[in-house]
C-alpha cells in the first residue's frame, strides 16, 4: 500500500503547487520587483515594427482589425501591416484590397491553398521589413497605445519577447464565459509575475505579442501551438520574455463549453508537441526557466494523469485511514457536479462554482485527450476558427 501512498500524496501535491503553491509563491517574491525600466520614450527613435496576420474567412472582423491598428499613435513612418489571406472564401479578400487603397502601408498577400496560420506567417516574415515582429490575430483589437506599450521594452537587450494583456469582453452567465476570464485573468497575473522575477514568463497570449526579428524561429510543418514554441526559442537563445499589462488587446471570450473543450483539445495537443520539443529546458532543474516550465506549465499539462492517479490510488487505499473513505466519496461527488451543472443549465439555473467545476474538469479532460491525439501524430495545423462576433 506504500506506493499507493506515494502515488497519491505526490499527485495531490503536484496538483496543489501548479494552482496555489507556484502562484503564492510568485506572489511573495514579485512583490517588490519592478517590471523592466530600459524602455523607449515616445521622443526617441523608435524601431521599425512589421504587424503580421494570418486571416481565414475573417469577413466580420477584418474591417475592424485594420482600423485597430492603424489608428494607434505609434508613427506610421516605421509601422507596416502584412496580412496574408489563407485561401478565405467569404469577402475578407474584397474588405483587405478596399482598405490598401487608404493606407499605404497595408501589404496584401492571398495564398491559393490552405497552409495554415504558422506557414502563412512564416511567409510573411520574409515579406517584412521590420526590427520588431507584432504576430496578431484578426478578432483581437488594438487601442492607440497597444504599439507603443509591447515597443518601448525592446530598448532593453536582455529581453527578445513582450506579451500583451488580453481584455475579454461580452459576457454571458449562461456559458463559461465568466469561468474563461477568470483563467485568463489569473493567468496574465502570473505571467507578469513571472517576468518581474526572472523574465521567463511562459506563453504570450497568441493574439498578440512581440518578438525581436532575429529571435524569431521559424514554425514547424503542423505545429499546432505556434505562439509557446516562439516563446521557448527565445529562452533558449538566451534572452528573456514578459508580459506588459498596459499594452491591452480586446478580444471576445469564449461562452460556448463545447467549442470551447475542442478548441482546448487542439490546444492541449500542441502542448505536448512543445513538450516534447524543449523538454531540455527542464534542466538544470535549478534554473529559473526550469522552475516556471515545471511549475506553470508541465505540471498543469499532466493535471488529468494526476487526477486519474489519485482516484485510482485511493480505490487501494480506502480501506486504510478514515481520510482516504472521505476522499474518495469527495472525488465521486466532484465528477458528478458537472452533470448536475448541465442539468441545471437546461432550466435556466446558473450556479457559478458548479461552472468552475464543469471547466475545471472539461478543460483536463481535453488536455487528457489532447495527450493521445499528440501520440497519434500531428498530420496537419490548419484549422476553423471559432465564430467570431461582429
Amino acid at each position: 500500500m506504500l506506493i499507493f501512498e506515494f502515488l497519491f500524496w505526490i499527485s495531490v501535491t503536484a496538483i496543489l503547487h501548479t494552482y496555489v503553491i507556484y502562484p503564492f509563491f510568485l506572489k511573495i517574491f514579485s512583490s517588490k520587483k519592478k517590471m523592466n525600466k530600459i524602455i523607449f520614450y515616445r521622443k526617441d527613435n523608435l524601431p521599425v515594427v512589421s504587424v503580421l496576420l494570418s486571416v481565414f474567412n475573417e469577413e466580420e472582423v477584418i474591417e475592424n482589425k485594420i482600423i485597430s491598428v492603424f489608428k494607434t499613435n505609434y508613427p506610421k513612418s516605421k509601422l507596416e501591416f502584412i496580412i496574408g489571406s489563407d485561401n478565405s472564401t467569404d469577402k475578407t479578400d474584397e474588405i483587405i484590397k478596399n482598405f490598401k487603397k487608404k493606407f499605404k502601408n497595408l501589404y496584401f498577400f492571398t495564398y491559393k491553398k490552405r497552409q495554415g496560420k504558422g506557414n502563412i506567417i512564416n511567409q510573411l516574415i520574409d515579406k517584412s521589413v521590420g526590427d520588431i515582429l507584432i504576430l496578431t490575430d484578426a478578432n483581437v483589437m488594438f487601442d492607440e497605445n497597444t504599439i507603443f506599450n509591447l515597443i518601448k521594452h525592446f530598448k532593453n537587450k536582455e529581453i527578445g519577447l513582450v506579451d500583451t494583456q488580453m481584455i475579454n469582453k461580452n459576457f454571458k452567465k449562461e456559458g463559461i464565459s465568466l469561468q474563461e476570464k477568470s483563467y485568463i485573468s489569473r493567468e496574465v497575473k502570473i505571467k507578469n509575475m513571472e517576468s518581474k522575477l526572472w523574465g521567463t514568463m511562459m506563453g504570450p497570449f497568441g493574439g498578440c505579442y512581440a518578438i525581436r526579428r532575429y529571435l524569431y524561429s521559424k514554425i514547424p510543418e503542423n505545429y499546432l501551438v505556434d505562439d509557446f514554441y516562439i516563446n521557448m526559442k527565445v529562452f533558449e537563445k538566451g534572452r528573456k520574455a514578459i508580459n506588459e499589462l498596459n499594452a491591452k488587446v480586446y478580444e471576445d471570450v469564449s461562452n460556448n463549453l463545447k467549442d470551447e473543450f475542442h478548441r482546448k483539445i487542439r490546444i492541449s495537443t500542441g502542448n505536448f508537441q512543445n513538450l516534447f520539443t524543449f523538454w531540455r529546458l527542464l534542466f538544470p532543474i535549478y534554473s529559473a526557466i526550469s522552475f516556471s516550465f515545471l511549475s506553470h506549465k508541465v505540471l498543469r499539462w499532466l493535471g488529468s494523469f494526476f487526477i486519474l492517479i489519485i482516484y485510482f490510488s485511493n480505490i487501494f487505499l480506502y480501506s486504510n485511514h478514515i481520510l482516504y473513505k472521505i476522499s474518495f466519496y469527495l472525488l465521486n461527488i466532484l465528477f458528478f457536479l458537472p452533470l448536475i451543472d448541465f442539468i441545471l443549465k437546461k432550466v435556466n439555473i446558473h450556479i457559478s462554482i458548479l461552472r468552475f467545476i464543469t471547466h475545471f474538469l472539461f478543460m483536463n479532460l481535453a488536455l487528457f485527450i489532447g495527450f493521445f491525439k499528440f501520440l497519434k501524430g500531428v498530420k496537419n495545423n490548419v484549422w476553423q476558427p471559432t465564430k467570431r462576433n461582429q
